[in-house]
């Protein structure tokens, strides 16, 4: 073969090969451009998600400043309010950092914070009406004036019982909670044990979803109660003391948890080291100092 056929052909291979490379290039820059156009949809159907949000938010921002604005003028108090606006205010602030998740927790929040309006337009009223009396009443007719402060009077027993269903419906709850024993096999029982089964007690549960609670930082604790009456507790196990109703009690295992109101579950391993008493063993859960589920096991 002469050196001019051979050149040709090595001048064909590298043609073909560019070609090639052109090719492989050309496609990876469609499955590139492919894949932005979703992530750039997603990304906008996102931020059209948030940006909604928080124009709601802000609506509700801006119509509890003028019902604060309106109580004042009329004599009410406002601290709850001061509080809920400030509360509104971080969700503003953080809501360009929420998950799709978060994003509809916060929405069912904005529909809280609404219902809140509406029982702030019945106080607005009534604080009118009140007022418009005050305007009108003659000096001289204390019958009346007596009345009318028994009235906002009534009106303030009413505005305590309302925070205290606010702060009711607010608290947090146990479901599914399952105590077992566990041995030193690692083989767990669930029911009534026996002294010999039980190397550990195990407590699990959810903590049930609640719309209307912040998500926060909680201490959750457990307390076992022997069927004479006392904590189990061990300070070198974790155990320690709470305030609940004004006093004092002892808890046998703590966890310090973020509340994100995804029903997260919850675990805990107690090893007291000795055998148990013979009997019902009552198991409590609290937090923030009320109680939020309570269960039971038996030692035989």
């Amino acid at each position: 073969m002469s050196e001019g056929g051979s050149n040709n052909k090595k001048q064909q291979s590298i043609v073909i090969a560019l070609a090639i490379l052109l090719l492989l290039a050309l496609v990876k820059i469609g499955i590139d451009y492919s894949t932005n156009k979703s992530l750039t949809a997603d990304n906008m159907a996102k931020q059209e998600e948030l940006t909604e949000t928080y124009f709601s938010l802000d609506s509700v921002s801006s119509e509890l400043d003028k019902r604060i604005q309106t109580i004042t003028e009329l004599g009410g108090e406002i601290d709850t309010l001061l509080k809920v606006k400030e509360q509104l205010e971080k969700e503003k602030e953080a809501i360009r950092t929420r998950s799709n998740r978060e994003i509809g927790q916060l929405k069912a929040r904005v529909e809280g914070y609404r219902e809140l309006l509406v029982a702030q337009d019945e106080e607005i009223t009534k604080l009118r009406a009140i007022n418009e009396k005050l305007l009108t009443e003659n000096t001289g007719l204390k019958e009346e004036k007596n009345e009318l402060t028994a009235s906002i009077r009534d009106l303030n027993q009413s505005k305590n019982k309302l925070e205290e269903k606010v702060a009711l419906a607010s608290q947090l709850k146990v479901e599914n909670m399952v105590i077992a024993a566990v041995n030193s096999r690692g083989k767990e029982t669930i029911g009534e044990f026996k002294n010999r089964q039980i190397e550990s007690i195990k407590v699990t549960f959810n903590i049930a979803e609640n719309k209307v609670a912040p998500v926060d930082g909680k201490d959750v604790l457990v307390r076992i109660v022997a069927p004479d009456g006392n904590v189990l507790f061990d300070v070198t196990r974790g155990s320690g003391t709470f305030m609940f109703d004004n006093r004092e009690m002892y808890f046998t295992a703590k966890q310090e948890i973020l509340f994100d109101n995804t029903r997260q579950k919850l675990s805990f391993l107690y090893n007291k080291g000795s055998e148990y008493a013979l009997g019902i063993h009552k198991v409590e859960v609290y937090t923030d100092g009320y109680l939020m589920g309570a269960g039971s096991f038996t030692v035989k």
